[in-house]
């Protein structure tokens, strides 16, 4: 990993993140982040967009399952990873090339938003962000009702749906494929 290509991406979330699962019961939560530079056209008077870059991300365990719980659609994220690329052949025999960000760190921007982060202990699975009738179980992953975004204590106007964060742990790894 000496030689690895790390990365920060600025931009929003193209749609919700989708969790799943591998056959060894590690998560793994995949989402796109769009990012549109901007420069001001002094000529013209006015900002310009660029051409946006559209990242397809993975984060990995304990990070995925705050990823999905804690962002959503439209959320202006800050994340940092490493670049992968992988070649695979499509379902018409051509060869493809993919590049995706292996995600480290990921949370939400502060710029227009505001978030209150919630600690999770993880030794005692007690204080998982959660909606009503959630409850962390044994195996890893919540049961009952998924509501997402922020528990108790949510800034005024964001409620239960709005947008979180909550601290990064796991990580990637090499055991697991990537999707």
């Amino acid at each position: 990993m000496a030689n690895d290509t790390i990365i920060t991406i600025v931009g929003n979330l193209t749609a919700d993140p989708e969790l799943r699962f591998t056959n060894s019961g590690a998560a793994v939560a995949s989402f796109t982040v769009a990012s549109t530079p901007r420069t001001f056209d002094r000529q013209a008077n006015e900002w310009k967009d660029g051409e946006a870059l559209f990242m397809r991300c993975s984060v990995w365990r304990d990070a995925a399952e705050n990823v999905a719980e804690s962002l959503e659609k439209g959320a202006r994220v800050i994340v940092q990873g490493r670049v992968q690329q992988r070649s695979f052949t499509d379902r018409d025999g051509n060869n493809r090339t993919a590049i995706e960000l292996q995600v480290d760190e990921v949370g939400p921007s502060l710029r227009y938003a505001l978030a209150k982060p919630q600690k999770i202990d993880r030794r005692q699975q007690v204080g998982r962000p959660s909606g009503q009738g959630e409850q962390w179980n044994q195996q890893g992953g919540y049961g009952g009702q998924q509501q997402g975004g922020y528990g108790q204590g949510a800034p005024q106007g964001y409620g239960q749906q709005g947008p979180g964060n909550a601290p990064q742990g796991g990580g990637y790894g090499d055991d697991e494929p990537p999707f």
